[in-house]
């Protein structure tokens, strides 16, 4: 269309002149009075389609947001739930287990010679010992039960050292005598060293087995010597009808406490509920579950918000399922999930306003679209109004004929057009432009900005639910993925604690949620010890996999007897034969004679190892590197041989300690490991590593870590420490 002299060429103006001076401009006024009625009866269709689109889009886009909330709340509530189900599931048991042999023990005690339990010893702080204890005025070593109970003794710390949350395990008898196993020795003894009287039958969880006479837990609970938060497990012991024992645990919830509160954020969080209907667990910035310690905790089940109430007390049985919860002045999203083995439940709360944060946007960016395609169709309707009236007070006889045929002319695609618009709803937000459109005039102007405007708002509808469930997806699996890659890496420490002749400690820190850096230590018979530590090309994911791969072949190869360089070349043919990623991997393997201190190793391209000989330094031991990994088949690589004396030290690490960068971009360097090593040279593995990753934190300051630190360090103990070792031995036994 051109617009000259005021008039516009090719668009409705110039049809009407057209059309006026055909049929001689005979019937114009009436063209006019039926184009003013179409202009008005077209600007109210715009306007109803307009409030009946957003009406439609914000219905849409709030059920999906719904529906991605509750899959990805109620699964997550769900998980949280089983995972901490399961440990008090694993505490129960383990209590059954003491439940059923100390009831064989006592049932039967005239069969057996009674054992022998000492008193606690600071000595064995830190370490799993049995223990006796007695109430005031109690002489344990004249109980009979106690010499019973003390048969238990091995096992109890067997299932202690075993269990990934046991923190101790008891057993209280009804002379006033205690046998309890737990690493807290020093606590149990004054400022003179003498053992502090222990109130047996007066501890909460006697009482409660006494009363309820089955297998049963606590409530939370403040423990005797730590202080620290806690829950017990505990079952009565029987004989012909009479409490002679209560067998117990103690379940310590600290870490469940730090999870909620990290759950928290400004309008969302996680809390638990006891069965009691009291918050036991809830962040503390949070305006919904108030957790209050003392005895006068409200029951939630019995609250004045009827809706809080009924939520929470069906919450103790069953899964709920996403609800809609007013609390004050806001309305909140929960989900909850019972923990069937103690009775409580575990809460998922969000706020409805925050999941309707993107309808807000969208429909804010929705407003902003169509004033503009108003504007334009409403300055394009006051042109054609102006032309209209001045051609009518011209031609008002003669161009009524032409005025009713371009009135019939532009009214028809606009009922088509209004037709389209009344028959959108739900999930149907199409409108597409139609031949009936291509008028070369406003009307095609405006089914172009409608036809533009509809695939926005379906775009948008789609990358907003693609973009959420995306997102929680990716974070739920990365969450697993680094559970599972720890729990991969020997962890357990001190890893062979019967073993006297040398101590072993090795720590791995991923730069990201997964990390391609590994170790592995392993008995290969009773005087060969493997140790192996590796780095993976890349991070993330694909470096976590190829990470796990390498682990376990190079651990199954060397368990089947080859030396260090048969290993290698054996890990190394397995890799490059489905390596299309051509991913590579340094490895360093090693085998210790333990009677003798000699190492046997081999080095596919990784890090020169650090020896300390008996009453020296740490020094650089350059060894005979090999290629790496997966780089080249049938590859060959050589071993060489070194001794660690006794009371030397071997520490093995990753290029990520090496490499450590600061905010200045320097490196850490193999200066400052020798220094952080050689600040104390004599110290236990655990003790070096814990130095050379405070050196290294203190060099990085702010500056972001970008690879992963792996380290491991053994040491062959001299013969004072190891006598020293063979003596703790004897006595944890």
């Amino acid at each position: 269309m051109i617009k000259k002299f005021g008039l516009t060429f090719g668009g409705l103006q110039q049809k009407i002149l057209n059309l006026v001076l055909i049929f001689l401009l005979a019937l114009l006024a009436v063209f006019g009075a039926v184009s003013i009625y179409q202009s008005k009866k077209l600007s109210n269709v715009v306007s109803d389609a307009n409030t009946e689109q957003q009406s439609a889009i914000s219905r849409v886009s709030t059920d999906t947001m719904k529906s991605v909330i509750d899959s990805s709340l109620t699964k997550t509530n769900a998980l949280q739930s089983y995972i901490a189900d399961d440990m008090f599931s694993d505490v129960k048991t383990d209590v059954g287990t003491l439940e059923t042999l100390a009831t064989g023990l006592f049932q039967h005690m005239d069969d057996f010679s009674p054992g022998t339990v000492a008193p606690p010893d600071a000595a064995n702080q830190g370490v799993y010992t049995p223990q006796a204890l007695c109430e005031e005025g109690v002489d344990y070593t004249k109980s009979k039960l106690l010499g019973i109970a003390a048969l238990m003794s091995d096992t109890m710390v067997a299932m202690c050292e075993k269990s990934g949350y046991m923190e101790n395990c008891f057993i209280g008898l009804a002379d006033g005598t205690c046998l309890m196993v737990d690493g807290r020795s020093a606590m149990k003894l004054d400022d003179n060293g003498n053992v502090n009287p222990y109130p047996v039958r007066e501890r909460p969880w006697y009482k409660t087995a006494a009363a309820q006479g089955e297998l049963c837990f606590t409530g939370i609970e403040i423990d005797h010597y730590t202080g620290e938060i806690g829950i017990e497990c505990q079952a009565p012991i029987y004989v012909d009808g009479e409490l002679v024992a209560v067998v117990a645990a103690d379940l310590f919830l600290n870490a469940m406490n730090d999870y909620v509160n990290t759950s928290s954020s400004e309008n969302s969080g996680l809390c638990v509920i006891n069965d009691e209907g009291k918050v036991i667990f809830a962040p503390e910035d949070n305006s919904v579950f108030k957790m209050i310690t003392d005895n006068h905790a409200p029951d939630l089940r019995a609250s004045e918000n009827k809706e809080l109430a009924a939520f929470v007390t069906k919450a103790l049985s069953e899964s709920t399922g996403l609800q809609l919860v007013n609390v004050g002045e806001k309305t909140y999203y929960m989900t909850a999930t019972p923990m069937n083995t103690i009775g409580w439940t575990v809460v998922s709360f969000v706020e409805k306003e925050l999941t309707e944060q993107p309808t807000a946007m969208m429909m804010s960016e929705y407003d902003k679209i169509n004033q503009d395609a108003q504007g334009k169709f409403e300055y394009g309707a006051d042109k054609s109004k102006q032309t209209t009236l001045v051609m009518i007070g011209l031609l008002l006889v003669l161009g009524t004929v032409g005025a009713l045929t371009v009135a019939g002319r532009v009214v028809r695609p606009i009922e088509k057009m209004t037709k389209r618009m009344d028959s959108i709803s739900g999930t149907d937000q199409a409108f597409e432009m139609d031949d009936a459109y291509l008028t070369g005039d406003e009307v095609e102007m405006l089914a172009r900005t409608l036809a533009d405007l509809s695939q926005k708002t379906r775009n948008y509808i789609s990358q907003i639910t693609t973009i959420t469930a995306e997102k929680e997806r990716i974070g739920a699996e990365l969450e697993l993925a680094t559970r599972i890659q720890a729990d991969m890496l020997p962890n357990l420490f001190p890893a062979f604690p019967e073993r006297e002749e040398f101590d072993i400690y090795a720590t791995m820190t991923p730069a990201k949620e997964v990390g391609g850096d590994f170790y592995d230590f392993f008995l290969i018979d009773e005087d060969h010890l493997g140790m192996v530590i590796a780095d993976v090309s890349g991070k993330g994911v694909p470096a976590a996999l190829f990470m796990m791969m390498s682990k376990i072949l190079v651990s199954n190869f060397a368990m089947m007897g080859g030396s260090p360089a048969k290993v290698l070349e054996q890990v190394n043919t397995q890799i490059c034969k489905n390596n299309d990623e051509e991913m590579f991997v340094t490895v360093w393997f090693g085998i210790l004679e333990i009677s003798t201190g000699k190492v046997t190793a081999a080095n596919a391209g990784h890090e020169y190892p650090i020896l300390k000989k008996q009453n020296g330094k740490f020094e650089i031991y350059k060894d005979k590197h090999g290629f790496v990994i997966g780089g080249i088949e049938n590859i060959k690589f050589k071993e060489y041989e070194f001794t660690i004396e006794k009371g030397g030290t071997l520490f093995l690490y990753t290029d990520g300690v090496a490499e450590a960068t600061n905010a200045n971009n320097k490196l850490f360097g193999p200066d400052r490991m020798i220094e952080a090593l050689n600040k104390d040279p004599d110290a236990p593995p655990k003790t070096l590593l814990g130095n050379m990753k405070q050196a290294v934190d203190e060099f990085v300051g702010e500056a972001p870590q970008f690879d992963d630190l792996t380290m491991l360090c053994v040491k062959l103990l001299p013969d004072e420490e190891r006598k020293q070792k063979q003596e703790d031995n004897k006595n944890e036994k």
